[in-house]
């Protein structure tokens, strides 16, 4: 396995679903960090794919510009999954307890996951899942900064440095045969972390690991 039981722990042991229970419609980075994801997005995803935004909420961030044929959507947030209007279509389910995807094998051109993998106790499950579903050819998009809910981040995220928790990410995918090599997008924030702890933040750092269904 790839991590061991202490590495998944939460501080917050509690049914995630109960975390999650009222809406926040709020954005979890900032506005350079978004517009960041949504350019990666509009050069990496094809018009009219098959999108499966993975632990998504009321935003997608994906391109305006681009119109897909289909949008599935998952989260914890049934009103939040409500308000998004990029989903065609979406479900509630909690991946800690139940990792399997209600979804057809190869029936996806791309995967995304917006600053939410901190969560996922079960990687090698999760991204067993993505494969599956990923038609060959596909990829996967795993974006996220260095917020998070710390009491619902896995302990393997909260005790990693930003550059640890990127090869996190990659030992998830090669941790499932049938991915390319991962392929790591970076853009730090530019303000030394000194002057982030006093509010004077330059940007959220941006982070993607990207590969994609070799077989």
């Amino acid at each position: 396995m790839l991590l061991n039981p202490n590495q998944r722990e939460k501080l917050d042991p509690s049914n995630d679903a109960l975390f999650y229970e009222s809406p926040r419609f709020v954005t979890h980075v900032d506005e350079g960090f978004i517009q960041q994801l949504t350019d990666l997005y509009r050069d990496r995803l094809k018009p009219n794919a098959r999108i499966f935004d993975m632990m998504s909420s009321w935003v997608s961030h994906l391109p305006d510009d681009v119109q897909f044929e289909h949008v599935e959507g998952h989260g914890l947030n049934a009103e939040e999954l409500a308000r998004n209007p990029r989903l065609n279509h979406y479900f509630v389910r909690n991946l800690n307890l139940d990792p399997k995807l209600p979804l057809s094998d190869q029936s996806f051109d791309a995967v995304l996951n917006t600053v939410s993998v901190q969560y996922i106790q079960y990687p090698e499950a999760i991204f067993t899942e993505i494969h599956r579903i990923l038609k060959p050819g596909g990829i996967a998009i795993i974006s996220f900064s260095n917020r998070m809910f710390y009491q619902k981040a896995i302990a393997a995220w909260r005790d990693a440095s930003e550059s640890d928790r990127v090869n996190l990410v990659k030992q998830y995918f090669k941790a499932v045969p049938g991915f390319s090599q991962p392929e790591v997008i970076t853009k730090q924030s530019q303000t030394p972390a000194i002057f982030q702890m006093f509010g004077l933040s330059g940007g959220d750092p941006f982070y993607a690991v990207v590969a994609a269904r070799i077989d």
